[in-house]
């Protein structure tokens, strides 16, 4: 015989069922898999490509930096996407994702000013260049052995910043000096012999 659960017990775990879908934003496809489409592509069409499902960028021969920028600006949202990168020098791959007006960064891979890898911390472009308070310090538990995917989510939301890495939180930071909407950059670091590789990248405004 089947127990029978309490009617209590089965409106909380409706309610709490109903909740949880309601806090997931609506989601769609920033990148189709076929080609540039929803980016300024281009002024990065020499730097950026979609292979097999996957947005590959990629240093040209002069290791000139570039960014793929959105087509359209956004203010507060969550951005979801799957990376991996491996290092081909010393240096590592020094890449992110630049939001907002003026351009705050969750940086990934090695930072070019520190030497270290920096991954899922927010770079501001001040002194410090990553506040503290903005730093994931447990990145390195978090994330898979370099060239493996990593599941990265950031939400812009307000004056607060949200990164997390493969399901768990890694980092916040709140500042409202960054509150103007702009589109959304993927950065290849000037004068770095680097390759990263993006898929289901996929955004909701909140």
């Amino acid at each position: 015989m089947i127990p029978r659960l309490p009617l209590m017990a089965i409106g909380f775990a409706l309610t709490a069922s109903i909740v949880g879908n309601a806090q997931e934003p609506n989601f769609s496809p920033l990148f189709n898999g076929k080609d540039l489409t929803h980016f300024k592509a281009e002024v990065s069409k020499e730097f950026w490509r979609a292979e097999d499902g996957v947005l590959v960028g990629e240093n040209n021969a002069s290791l000139k930096e570039n960014y793929l920028w959105t087509e359209k600006s956004y203010g507060d949202f969550v951005l979801e996407f799957d990376v991996r990168w491996k290092g081909t020098t010393a240096r590592g791959v020094d890449t992110g994702v630049e939001m907002r007006s003026p351009k705050i960064q969750l940086q990934l891979g090695v930072s070019g000013s520190l030497r270290v890898d920096m991954s899922g911390s927010f770079y501001t472009g001040g002194k410090p260049a990553y506040p503290e308070e903005g730093q994931a310090k447990e990145a390195k538990t978090l994330m898979r052995p370099e060239g493996e995917w990593n599941t990265f989510r950031i939400q812009a939301k307000g004056n607060t910043f949200t990164c997390w890495i493969n399901g768990k939180k890694a980092s916040e930071y709140t500042d409202s000096k960054f509150s103007g909407s702009a589109p959304i950059g993927l950065q290849i670091h000037g004068n770095v012999v680097m390759k990263c590789e993006y898929r289901n990248l996929r955004l909701a405004e909140l």
